[in-house]
Parts: C-alpha cells; sequence; structure tokens
C-alpha cells in the first residue's frame, strides 16, 4: 500500500502534470471506485481546473475550480498513470481523468476511491486521523507526549493512522530497524533514549524516502525516473543480509501483518 512518501512524490510529480489543468472528460470503469452516481460525478468533475494537489497522510486531495474537492486514497495494488491513450498500462481502468490528448489512469482501484467531496466534507474524512510526521510542528516533545498514553508493540502503535498519520507497514519496518528498536518491543519498554531515536528514524526514513521517489513499482508517466527509486533496509527482504551487522533478516506476524527486521542489531 502506497505510504506518505509515495504518495508525496505524486503529489509533486502530478502537480507540475496536472496542476492549473482542465480536466476535458471523465470516463468511470469502476462505479464503486466513486461515490456519487457516475452522471453527477462527470458533470461536476468535467471542464473543471485542477487548482491545487495536496496531501494529507496517505490521501491526495485534488481541489477543483468550483469548489469542489476529488479525495483520493489508493489503499492495497492502486496506482496512477499519466500519458496519452497509446502509453497507457494494459491494465483494467477504473477511473479516467482526460487532459486534452493526456490522460489519468487510477488502476487496482479495488480497495481505493476517488470520491467527489466538498472541503468540509474532506476535512471530516479526516478528523481522527493523527499528526502528520514531517509537519514542523511535530516536535520531538510532541512525539514523546502521543508515546507516553500509548501501550501495546510499537509497531502497531506506529501504524495506527489515530497516532501518526502516513506510516504503514513498509516504512514502520524501515524506521525500527533505522532505530534498531524490534518490531514487537512493547511501548512500555521504551525508554526516553530509545523513543527519541525512534522519532529521528521517523525523520530520516521518510526524507529519504521522498528523495527517491518512494516505493511504487509503476512509473507514473513514460520516462519517469523518480517514482519507485527507494531501496528498502529490510522490508520484504527476509534471508538476506542485515546491511549494518549482516545477520539474516527475518520475517514474523505482528497484528496480523507481515513484519521484517533483523534478530540481532534490533534490539
Amino acid at each position: 500500500m502506497p505510504e506518505l512518501p509515495e504518495m508525496e512524490t505524486y503529489k509533486t510529480l502530478l502537480g507540475s502534470l496536472i496542476g492549473g489543468q482542465k480536466i476535458t472528460n471523465v470516463e468511470i470503469g469502476r462505479e464503486k471506485s466513486i461515490n456519487v452516481p457516475v452522471e453527477r460525478f462527470s458533470m461536476q468533475v468535467s471542464n473543471q481546473a485542477i487548482k491545487t494537489i495536496s496531501r494529507r497522510a496517505k490521501y491526495l486531495i485534488f481541489q477543483l475550480q468550483n469548489g469542489k474537492c476529488l479525495l483520493l486514497h489508493l489503499m492495497l495494488g492502486g496506482w496512477m498513470f499519466f500519458g496519452k491513450e497509446e502509453d497507457r498500462p494494459n491494465r483494467t481502468i477504473q477511473v479516467k481523468l482526460s487532459f486534452g490528448e493526456q490522460h489519468l489512469y487510477f488502476i487496482g482501484l479495488r480497495l481505493g476511491y476517488l470520491h467527489l467531496l466538498s472541503p468540509e466534507e474532506v476535512q471530516k474524512e479526516f478528523e481522527k486521523l493523527g499528526p502528520e510526521v514531517l509537519d514542523p510542528r511535530f516536535t520531538l516533545d510532541a512525539f514523546h507526549q502521543i508515546m507516553q498514553k500509548r501501550k501495546g508493540t510499537i509497531k502497531t502503535i506506529l501504524i495506527n493512522q489515530e497516532v501518526l498519520a502516513g506510516i504503514g507497514n513498509g516504512y514502520s519496518d524501515e524506521i525500527l530497524w533505522h532505530a534498531e528498536i524490534r518490531p514487537d518491543k512493547k511501548r512500555t519498554d521504551l525508554d526516553d533514549q530509545q523513543l527519541s531515536r525512534l522519532y529521528d528514524s521517523i525523520q530520516f526514513i521518510f526524507k529519504r524516502g521522498i528523495e527517491q521517489g518512494g516505493y511504487m513499482e509503476n512509473p507514473l508517466f513514460k520516462g519517469d525516473g523518480k517514482t519507485g527509486g527507494y531501496q528498502f533496509y529490510v522490508y520484504d527482504r527476509e534471508g538476506e543480509a542485515c546491511s549494518r551487522c549482516n545477520a539474516s533478516i527475518i520475517k514474523s506476524e505482528i497484528s496480523s501483518r507481515k513484519t521484517y527486521f533483523c534478530p540481532n542489531c534490533q534490539r
């Protein structure tokens, strides 16, 4: 599932590709991917310019000229492609937004969606989300205060979107590896020094993830050299050597999620 760095990469690239551009046509291949009748969706989205593209947690918000918003959550398996008809991937398209001869294809939206909402409805969707971990207001002190209120395993806390926004299964493993903390460790067993290290690792891994374009497998457009450049330290690397201590990375399960870590240098 795309996490904060992937959605931030999409936001930046799409801003340069379609920011200010008018949506000339709308095609819906799967009605369950949207939240209103197709006719209403098409009527309110067609001929609208994209004013801004912003991100909150794992969501993208496309603000339209008429004041409406398109709220995108890709969920598991969702991705996008921008280009001409002859360049489109050979995949089922759930939603297609056209910008003249170029098109934005939404693919793999089986669990994900593109909802037409008012700004107030968008904010309501975000009410329960935790803070943005790259927001300057998200300080070390703020992180300590949040963690002191939490119990349970540290990985489960990190991926809870009501605690911290944008961390998912993949980057939680990366963050905990960088902080040298086992993912199954209880929060109450972490001292202040470990929590401070964890905060620094969140900042480091997410900034690195954004700089390298996240881990999406598919490019956003033909010739895209940015998307998908992130190289994992531990996630999905079972049996490979840890780059820090050379021990074998192992896979376990925490809260029904595949979890990868080094049993030697994560304590």
